[in-house]
């Protein structure tokens, strides 16, 4: 099949400038946040859009948005599902989901006017929630969707200002059963397609990259305690000094973290010193690890090492040591017959791609437990994202959207 380039790069761009004035920023970003005013603003105009193209549109009762072009055969789980993210971090870029989400409508929109009713049904969701920058969690959309979320696990949490998670999505107006269930069982694969978020694409100067696994994650709080003692008056050798272990443990994790395998990163990203007083000897450090890799024994593996040599160092000067593990997503890889498929478009077209992993999360990880998952990427210039610098270009784009089309043609027609 064939697309019409001119006809569909100005939607592309259009459609994102649009959405991005949602939640729009002084410093020309985007913050829009689970269940803000800016994203009740932005769901609402999307449904708008689906509308006026002659899709079908609805809710579901988390509040994730679907537009649906109806196929001609029914049959269970034979919805092919495409789509990402509505919400962004604070201050982020107007790529980071919505290009997905964008890219869906308008491969839906194209679909139905050059080859009408497809024989399967094919839908676009605008999922509520990936991100967690509002509250403490993450895949609120799609994992309602494949029944990993409940709403019991949110109904002790709080965003930064004390409101709720179940009182702001009342007040959005979901979660009151006015909207079909979020679980689904009829969906038979889900495509997302998605800026890079890093800059391997455009080093290599590669148009897609198609994903073959996402990374698994293992996130943790360590605590570091000493004693504090004056800073003049205390001997070196007399110190139990929380942040000078703190540095020691750090600079172990990253050392074996290179001797260990050139696509493990680790990352120490946040840090709180106790009592935080220049002139007195900290008592406590806490610091974040993250740490990933594509596969679970290699993560396994490492952290045993690391943690087992944390325990050594903090002996030694004579620290104690707490390690909180607060998350621990595990590898998850794509379907091979949709990144076949992927590729196989690809090469006709004589369009350069990559088969690369994925370091950061995305909603296709969720589907991908339970259902056919494909992750498709697009270039982010200089790797920059959740930035108001995020930026891709026009081509890009447009190739992204011709992929997704011509994917979507040979699945459903």
């Amino acid at each position: 099949m064939e697309t019409d380039s001119s006809v569909l790069s100005k939607p592309v761009n259009s459609m994102i400038e649009w959405l991005s004035s949602y939640g729009q920023t002084e410093r020309n970003g985007v913050t829009r946040l689970l269940y803000d005013k800016k994203w009740q603003e932005a769901q609402q105009a999307l449904k708008k859009v689906i509308e006026t193209l002659g899709l079908a549109s609805y809710f579901d009762d988390v509040g994730n948005l679907y537009g649906r072009l109806e196929g001609s055969e029914k049959k269970a789980s034979s919805v092919i599902l495409t789509g990402s993210h509505i919400d962004t971090v604070k201050d982020g870029g107007k790529y980071d989901g919505a290009y997905g989400v964008v890219a869906g409508v308008i491969a839906l929109d194209y679909l139905s006017r050059k080859y009408g009713q497809p024989k399967r049904t094919i839908e676009v969701v605008s999922l509520c929630e990936e991100e967690g920058s509002r509250f403490p969690l993450t895949y609120w959309g799609s994992g309602n969707i494949t029944g990993l979320r409940t709403k019991e696990q949110v109904e002790k949490i709080l965003d930064n200002h004390g409101i709720p998670f179940i009182q702001a999505m009342n007040e959005a107006g979901f979660g009151l059963g006015h909207f079909r269930e979020a679980k689904r069982n009829d969906i038979d694969c889900f495509i997302e397609l998605h800026i890079e978020q890093g800059e391997i694409l455009e080093r290599e100067n590669k148009s897609i990259g198609v994903v073959s696994h996402i990374v698994g994650q293992r996130r943790y709080n360590v605590t570091v305690t000493g004693e504090s003692d004056h800073a003049g008056t205390t001997p070196m050798h007399y110190r139990k000094d929380a942040v000078y272990t703190a540095a020691l443990l750090i600079q172990a994790l990253i050392e074996q973290a290179k001797e260990t395998d050139p696509l493990l990163v680790a990352t120490v990203g946040r840090m709180e010193i106790k009592p935080n007083i220049p002139n007195v000897i900290a008592r406590e450090v806490v610091f974040s690890i993250d740490i990933r890799h594509s596969e679970e024994a290699l993560l396994e593996e490492f952290s045993v090492k690391v943690f087992e040599a944390f325990k050594q160092i903090c002996q030694k000067h004579q620290t104690n040591l707490q390690i909180d593990n607060w998350m621990n997503e595990q590898p998850v890889k794509m379907c091979e017959k949709l990144s076949d498929l992927s590729a196989a478009v690809l090469e006709k077209e004589a369009v350069p791609y990559k088969v690369m992993t994925s370091g950061a999360g995305h909603d296709a990880q969720v589907f991908g437990q339970y259902m056919p998952a494909c992750l498709l990427f697009v270039p982010s210039h200089r790797g920059i994202s959740h930035s108001p610098d995020e930026y891709t270009k026009a081509e890009d784009l447009e190739k992204g959207v011709q992929l997704l089309i011509k994917v979507l043609h040979k699945l459903a027609y």
